[in-house]
């Protein structure tokens, strides 16, 4: 087994989701959610966090993209989260590669209650 191995390209940090959580509630941070609106609608989403979906993802959080969202800055740190951190995992990843320097992910909205964070239901 081989455990040096790396992905390329930039490295995603990690974060205690109760660290982002105050985060966001300062400001400091930008939360994003990345699932469907389906989603939202049957189980709330983290208060505070901008929705994003997956298919618009890309045109919405890219930096040269003339549809950037005015709350994005490749300066202010990003979390993100979906149902189970898959979605939001490619999504960071995709984040850093276009030159996001502070992005994480925080897993399925499940982690942001878990760890106290409120949700916004309806």
């Amino acid at each position: 087994m081989f455990s040096g191995f790396k992905q390329p390209g930039p490295q995603m940090a990690r974060i205690d989701t109760k660290d982002a959580i105050d985060k966001v509630a300062a400001g400091e941070m930008t939360l994003i959610d990345v699932r469907e609106a389906d989603e939202l609608r049957m189980t709330g989403y983290a208060e505070g966090a901008l929705h994003i979906p997956m298919m618009v993802f890309r045109m919405k959080v890219d930096p040269s993209s003339p549809e950037l969202l005015p709350e994005l800055s490749v300066d202010k740190p990003v979390a993100l989260y979906c149902a189970s951190g898959a979605r939001s995992g490619a999504a960071a990843q995709a984040m850093m590669q276009m030159g996001y320097k502070e992005v994480y992910n925080l897993g399925g909205l499940q982690h942001w209650q878990m760890a106290g964070g409120p949700v916004t239901r309806g």
